[in-house]
């Protein structure tokens, strides 16, 4: 009878190093990926691992590390592809790291709801905290608000007082614009995203600046609202114009509606205009045509959280920043304008 079958109870580390043939350090060692194990050892114990059925006891550890392997994330506006990604990239790479997210979104963006969101964090032990609320709000509250744990704040600027990870949101517009100028458009449309959004201002400043160095004007200037019925509307307001050979949308959705709107109102992508979204989502490769975008490595983003709160963890405050840099993916909705445009 093997020892899996005598246990009546959950198993626990000995029961492990018993059935492994091991010492109880050694299947410590297997659990916290020291290297200094062999493969075959390894091997053993991570069969009777998943003979036993073995699972830490999180609580009991915690107890002797102090630390609870949780991490804490605010978010806002999860409905949105960036934010979303944002989280996704943060649980996997704390996942990758040994830990568990605990999750809370905020209703409306207030003072008073991200102290007592933060306050809830705390009443859990979590061993840090991130938070992706790309809100101007959110930045001032942060700034005043002394946490007794590690903070990363995502997509803000620099700011001594807070560490931030963050896409280079300039960058990427700039990469956009750039793009378009290159190909010959003068008269380039923005989209834009809502004007309390960081990443919205900052994809504006970008667009902006890239035309000022083109020196070319930056006179078209839509607001926008992320979703793909206001790409509509701005689609239908610039064809109706007619003023523009190009639109740089803030993202995709925006862009898939837009698209729509030239289509119905008889111009052809990109022949008659050019169009650029941002965000690179997975179905903007299946749009018609395929969408040329810029993708903000949200994968790579959230590493970079992880690595900062890791350190900070360890070390204490850094106040450092850490910046992702967006690339270009083109595919088929930006050409040369046509001649007589």
């Amino acid at each position: 009878m093997s020892v899996g079958s005598e246990i009546s109870r959950p198993p626990v580390m000995e029961d492990v190093a018993k059935l492994a043939g091991v010492s109880h350090q050694t299947v410590s060692r297997v659990l916290n990926a020291h290297p200094n194990v062999s493969p075959q050892t390894r091997e053993r114990v991570e069969k009777a691992i998943a003979e036993l059925g073995y699972r830490r006891n999180t609580a009991a550890r915690s107890l002797v590390t102090r630390r609870s392997q949780t991490i804490g994330v605010l978010g806002s506006d999860m409905s949105h592809y960036g934010p979303a990604n944002t989280l996704l990239g943060v649980e996997q790479a704390a996942r990758d790291k040994g830990y568990f997210v605990s999750m809370a979104s905020l209703s409306e963006v207030t003072p008073a709801a991200i102290k007592d969101a933060l306050e809830y964090f705390m009443m859990q032990s979590v061993d840090g905290i991130v938070v992706i609320v790309p809100h101007e709000t959110m930045f001032e509250s942060l700034s005043t608000i002394s946490m007794a744990v590690p903070l990363v704040a995502v997509g803000f600027g620099v700011d001594e007082r807070l560490s931030v990870a963050a896409v280079n949101q300039r960058m990427g517009a700039s990469l956009a614009v750039q793009h378009l100028v290159d190909l010959g458009h003068a008269a380039i449309a923005h989209v834009s995203g809502p004007p309390d959004w960081i990443d919205a201002a900052a994809r504006i400043d970008g667009w902006q600046r890239t035309l000022a160095q083109a020196g070319l004007a930056d006179s078209v200037l839509i607001r926008g609202d992320w979703s793909a019925e206001s790409g509509y509307r701005a689609g239908l307001e610039l064809a109706d114009a007619g003023s523009v050979t190009a639109l740089f949308a803030a993202n995709d959705q925006m862009a898939l509606g837009a698209l729509r709107a030239f289509s119905e109102a008889g111009l052809r992508v990109p022949q008659d205009i050019s169009v650029v979204g941002y965000d690179d989502q997975p179905e903007a490769a299946y749009f018609v045509p395929p969408l040329t975008t810029v993708n903000q490595g949200f994968k790579e983003l959230g590493a970079r959280c992880m690595q900062m709160l890791l350190f900070d963890m360890a070390n204490g405050h850094s106040g450092a920043s850490s910046v992702v840099n967006p690339k270009l993916v083109v595919r088929s909705t930006t050409a040369p304008p046509s001649v007589g445009q």
